[in-house]
């Protein structure tokens, strides 16, 4: 539903921004009404008023939407949505001219993407805490108020036992953790259980190595390395410094409801058909697995596998897939761009110039945003906020559509915490940054990763920003497959190219490019047409001849691992010509026919270079009638041979069947037992 079929509910929070009903209704296209100053509470009742229509609300203030929310649920009019317009444009050193964003957040706020689908997964609420002394037991001892606890001390220092054991204890070291929330599976070394005679001191019994064991939960309060790569990314698993109490206090608190059923977003899908992974055991691309930060990917044969228990929609997988067989779906690729495409044609048609949009985390980005517009200058009022679960799934593709879709600049705010999950996302920045030098478009890095969380470290960053208009928006409806959306949107930026190059070179293992053949080394086999996994080798049945179709290639390497004579070379770049979409002749040779059927079996070359091998210096090929074999295709060799006196697969003569009468001359004495065997 659009904006202008809902009521719009606008504040200026007692005239700390700047906004002019005129202004405001020009830029968003319908009467806004009242500009508000107090409506979440003298004005209160405008609030209530608003309820009893039936339209839905849309309410541009956050802060106070809890209470919004409480009175909404009294009446029946429960389509109340919530805008922030305050931190991430009003209050701004440029709030005065933050209009145009004002209409671009209110308008976007509408857009509804397609959700992903839900995994359901059970919890029993057995909870391992693990950790060292007093802490760890009172951790496990309020838990225990809600879950079914057990406590593995990782050292039994400074630990008072209680009067009654209500936590069960052990000692032991988790040597591997694996499985996700509702199953984890844990081997421990030195597992052994407290002796119920302890007194002044902690006894253990019966320490034993290999221990296995399973829970549903896990609060980690060791001073050891994390027990799963990509942590925080890892459901039910809680890694917490144990010197800082709120942290363990908030842990407490957020683990003590994991029992029962919950649903978890399948954040990806997976199309194995389509997967360049590997082919015939021969590896070919392994982007997913290199820059998975959870360890949710692993290697299956000829195809990868994705367990979305443990996937916490990092998304880097999506971005870096050359094929787009691995394709997010928390929103899915198409949402992305629409959304985006929404955001900045609402600030545009408010008259904004510039557009920078800054893609951030929910809630760390929101977060440092508010700091900002509190203390310090705010966002520029072309610096367009874009939230979304996890910006590293933005590759780019998605980054390409949105600057056809008028974005200058497009700026990724990470948490330091994830800087070690960024290998993804620098690689496609630096790509997007390539493509738009190629075409001259980039006076600098249009695509900017900040990681920091200090607000005025970032608040500088961004203000340093260029305003400088570099790109016309030219948006296009996202249609079509991952590759499809890219040659779409590099389409519209080569428009904007001043000199429009044909070609241009992209950076090594970029997805784009074509295959050179070194034709003096190349036999014709075809094995890199069996390998390829996106049919752009392509060989052509019944002539000696290989195609390749530029626009298809995706750079996996599969056909040069596979090429027994080493005769490929990939080639990293990007095609705008027509010819990249036909196919093109990479080799091709005279064939040579059969001398008995005329069938064409093999190349020219090929029969003359293995006739002048073996024939007449070969047993098998000793005279001109049995060289002519090489000359002739498979059906036609194996008649030959079985019709020759010197078959090969002849066994002799068949001996004579004796007979009853053959036996009778024998006891008459015309025949000996000699004539027989002389007869066979």
């Amino acid at each position: 539903m659009a904006l202008n079929d809902k009521t719009c509910l606008v504040c200026n929070c007692e005239n700390s921004m700047v906004l002019d009903t005129g202004k405001l209704s020009k830029a968003l296209g319908f009467d806004v009404g009242t500009i508000h100053n107090n409506l979440c509470r003298t004005q209160l009742s405008h609030f209530e008023n608003a309820l009893d229509s039936e339209q839905p609300l849309v309410v541009a203030c956050t802060q106070e939407a809890p209470l919004f929310v409480e009175i909404a649920e009294e009446s029946d009019n429960h389509g109340v949505t919530f805008v922030n317009i305050r931190e991430q444009a009003g209050w701004s050193a440029e709030g005065e001219d933050a209009t145009p964003k004002i209409s671009a957040l209110l308008h976007a706020s509408q857009y509804e993407a397609k959700p992903a689908r839900l995994k359901s997964i059970q919890s029993d609420g057995m909870c391992l805490v693990y950790g060292a002394g007093q802490q760890a037991l009172e951790a496990a001892q309020l838990l225990s108020q809600k879950l079914s606890v057990t406590l593995l001390l990782s050292a039994d220092d400074d630990l008072v036992l209680p009067r009654i054991s209500d936590v069960p204890i052990y000692r032991g070291d988790i040597e591997k953790a694996e499985g996700s929330f509702g199953s984890f599976q844990l081997t421990v070394n030195n597992y052994s259980p407290i002796m119920p005679s302890a007194r002044a001191g902690l006894d253990f019994a019966m320490a034993r190595d290999g221990a296995k064991s399973q829970c549903s939960i896990i609060l980690d309060l060791s001073d050891n390395a994390p027990l799963f790569a990509g942590h925080t990314h890892r459901d039910g698993y809680n890694k917490v410094d144990a010197g800082d109490p709120a942290s363990v206090l908030r842990a407490v608190i957020d683990l003590s409801d994991m029992a029962g059923e919950f649903e978890k977003p399948i954040y990806v899908d997976y199309d194995a058909g389509t997967c360049a992974h590997s082919r015939s055991q021969q590896t070919g691309c392994s982007k997913c697995l290199d820059v998975c930060p959870a360890g949710a990917i692993s290697d299956a044969g000829d195809i990868i596998a994705i367990d979305s228990g443990i996937c916490g929609g990092c998304g880097s997988c999506h971005a870096v897939c050359p094929t787009g067989s691995i394709t997010y779906q928390y929103p899915p690729r198409t949402s992305i761009v629409e959304h985006g495409r929404l955001l900045l044609k609402s600030y545009y048609d408010a008259g904004g110039e510039n557009a920078i949009l800054l893609a951030h985390n929910e809630p760390f980005g929101a977060d440092l945003i508010s700091a900002m517009a509190r203390y310090g200058r705010g966002l520029p009022a072309n610096v367009i906020p874009f939230a979304f679960h996890s910006v590293t799934m933005m590759g780019h593709v998605e980054m390409a559509a949105l600057m056809a879709s008028g974005a200058q600049r497009i700026v990724f705010l990470c948490n330091p915490a994830d800087k070690d999950e960024l290998s993804g996302l620098e690689t496609e920045t630096a790509l997007t940054d390539a493509i738009l030098s190629g075409l001259e478009l980039n006076e600098s890095p249009r695509c900017t990763i900040i990681t920091e969380a200090d607000p005025d470290i970032v608040e500088a960053s961004i203000w340093e920003l260029s305003k400088k208009s570099f790109l016309a928006a030219s948006p296009f409806a996202p249609i079509g497959s991952k590759r499809d959306i890219a040659r779409l949107a590099f389409g519209k930026l080569h428009a904007l190219s001043p000199e429009k190059p044909d070609v241009i070179t992209l950076p090594a293992a970029a997805p784009y490019g074509r295959v050179d053949i070194d034709q003096s080394a190349c036999t014709l086999c075809m094995a890199c047409t069996s390998a390829c996994p996106a049919n752009a080798i392509i060989e052509t049945p019944g002539e000696p001849t290989l195609r390749f179709v530029e626009s298809a290639c995706v750079q996996c390497g599969l056909c040069t691992t596979t090429c027994p004579e080493s005769a490929l070379t990939l080639i990293p770049q990007l095609n705008f010509t027509p010819a990249a979409m036909q196919p093109v002749t990479l080799y091709e040779e005279e064939p040579f026919c059969c001398i008995v059927c005329e069938t064409p079996f093999a190349t020219k070359s090929t029969i003359e270079r293995i006739s002048g091998q073996l024939a007449g210096k070969h047993s098998m090929f000793a005279d001109g009638e049995r060289a002519k074999l090489i000359q002739m295709c498979e059906n036609c060799r194996v008649e030959a041979q079985a019709n020759s006196s010197e078959d090969p697969f002849s066994s002799g003569t068949r001996p004579r069947v004796r007979t009853t009468e053959d036996y009778i001359e024998a006891e008459r004495g015309n025949r000996t037992a000699e004539d027989f065997l002389m007869d066979d």
